[in-house]
């Protein structure tokens, strides 16, 4: 079945000159769109609820459909690339993206826009691991740290520029812009792409691919996403439609365990979680950034919920994530090869943790610079999350498996990040409703405090008795947020602490870290 099309130089010269700096910064602005993509949202979601006339937590689908099909699409990259070619893979993923992004900006209501981020997340999925690749053939193997140390800076810059610009454009123009910028940007980058490497494409060839394989895994992926982001507004398991879902997501999930592991091409190798340092790395990174990505989707939301910041200033408070990620990627480059992934990885995990219990005594009244400080401490650990992590996954693995196990750490570590999400904002509604029951125990016309506070909000503002107790309900319902979210923050800090000991179950090959990510 296998038979080559095209005979072409597997390893092209180098590039130089102005052509190696015009390349460098076409695939790296093709890696900034997409990961701006991903962050740009999370500050905007609230006003696009708000314009399409739906809930904050449908609005949530926006960013969790995106980073399923984004999750599902992954594995596909190493067929994908040796059926059509890198370069021409790489080309065409952009060009998607911005008919994608196009069609967001004009939908006009919530289900147009969930398709076009559902093709925006599938189209997506080859992009970063197609930029990785493209930058490591640019520049001779001696550089190659520079060359991920380049494309590292660019992938941390997104979460500086992605909550600020998603702030700005939507204060000032309107949130469909927020998906319109990516359109001069990706043209311009798969314009430059295409005439500097079109000569430098990679050999093709015909390939078997696992449809149905394929298929159970879009099923049981589709029918758990929709589960877990329906099922609040449905109350959970008393909704036939949300069982049903469940029993589809359970029968696919393990028909797709039984095919994968049996089928001579899978499209998927689980095979590979046979591996201590990949299972356990795997593991780690995955459920490391379902709890970080889902932080950094609720955090602005309550922001501008409940503290009344505009999107703009929510992407101010919320944008310094990204200082310390971009000041300390060249260092990591340098200290890589010396160090011991395990410790690193430890100290990323511990570092989040303390941003996380720092950010758990949270009040309602709390200043702009409590929360700006954790999450300007937050870069330190994210600068050391993903090389290290990485590393220990992919350490140990012949050249031939390299490709199939970051496709597959990729595709856990997405799918995590978006179920991650949905988890998160129903445990903090679940969280808000418990404690605003037990606030609401205390608000008794027989309560002296209670009596007190009204008769001071009323005496404070002139309000009726009525607008007084519509003032403290509003109070209340604060309060009870900030309580919910505090708990939030609390366990992702108790999540960081326990998920430790899976680093240091991996036996990581000395010396091989540069090799691992390189390949990666």
């Amino acid at each position: 079945m296998d038979a080559q099309a095209t005979t072409l130089p597997a390893q092209p010269a180098p590039l130089t000159g102005g052509k190696l700096a015009l390349g460098s910064f076409a695939v790296a602005l093709a890696t900034f769109m997409n990961v701006l993509d991903s962050s740009i949202a999370n500050v905007a979601i609230p006003t696009i609820a708000g314009n399409l006339g739906v809930s904050v937590d449908e609005g949530t689908w926006v960013i969790t459909l995106f980073a399923a099909a984004n999750a599902v699409s992954i594995p596909l990259t190493g067929w994908l690339t040796q059926r059509i070619g890198q370069v021409r893979l790489f080309v065409a993923t952009i060009v998607l993206f911005v008919l994608s992004s196009w069609l967001c900006g004009m939908a006009p209501n919530l289900p147009v826009l969930l398709a076009a981020r559902i093709l925006q997340g599938a189209v997506a999925g080859p992009m970063t691991p197609l930029s990785q690749a493209i930058l490591l053939g640019s520049y001779p193997k001696e550089k190659s740290g520079t060359a991920l140390a380049l494309w590292a800076m660019t992938a941390t810059v997104g979460p500086i520029a992605g909550p600020l610009l998603g702030g700005w454009i939507t204060d000032r123009y309107s949130w469909s812009w927020i998906f319109y910028i990516n359109i001069p940007v990706g043209l311009f980058a798969a314009a430059v792409t295409w005439f500097l490497y079109r000569d430098r494409e990679s050999a093709s060839r015909k390939l078997p691919i696992d449809k149905i394989g394929l298929a159970s895994l879009v099923i049981w992926v589709a029918a758990l996403q929709v589960m877990l982001d329906k099922g609040k507004d449905l109350d959970w398991f008393s909704s036939p439609f949300i069982v049903g879902l469940a029993v589809v997501a359970l029968i696919g999930f393990v028909f797709f365990l039984i095919w994968e592991l049996t089928d001579a091409h899978p499209i998927v190798e689980l095979r590979l979680f046979a591996g201590r340092n990949f299972l356990s790395g795997t593991v780690a990174i995955s459920v490391a950034y379902a709890v970080f990505f889902a932080n950094l989707v609720i955090l602005p939301q309550w922001m501008q919920q409940w503290l009344g910041y505009p999107a703009v200033n929510a992407g101010l408070a919320t944008a310094p994530l990204g200082i310390f990620a971009v000041l300390l990627t060249p260092v990591l480059g340098r200290i890589l090869p010396k160090s011991d992934m395990r410790v690193l990885a430890t100290v990323a995990f511990v570092g989040f943790a303390g941003v996380f219990f720092m950010r758990s005594g949270y009040t309602t009244g709390v200043d702009s610079w409590s929360l700006v400080l954790p999450t300007l401490l937050q870069g330190i650990p994210t600068a050391l999350f993903f090389v290290p992590l990485t590393a220990i996954i992919l350490s140990g693995l012949p050249a031939d498996k390299i490709p199939a196990a970051a496709g597959l750490s990729n595709f856990a570590r997405v799918f995590c990040g978006a179920v991650g999400t949905s988890l998160a904002t129903t445990a903090w509604s679940n969280r808000t409703i418990l404690h605003h029951a037990q606030l609401a125990e205390q608000s008794s016309v027989n309560n002296p405090a209670y009596a007190a506070a009204l008769d001071s909000i009323r005496a404070a503002f002139g309000f009726s008795p009525a607008q007084a107790l519509g003032y403290f309900e509003r109070g209340l319902n604060a309060q009870a947020s900030m309580l919910g979210l505090n708990d939030i923050f609390w366990i992702s800090g108790v999540i960081f602490v326990v998920i430790v000991p899976l680093v240091w179950l991996t036996k990581p090959v000395k010396g091989a870290a540069a090799g691992a990510v390189a390949a990666h």
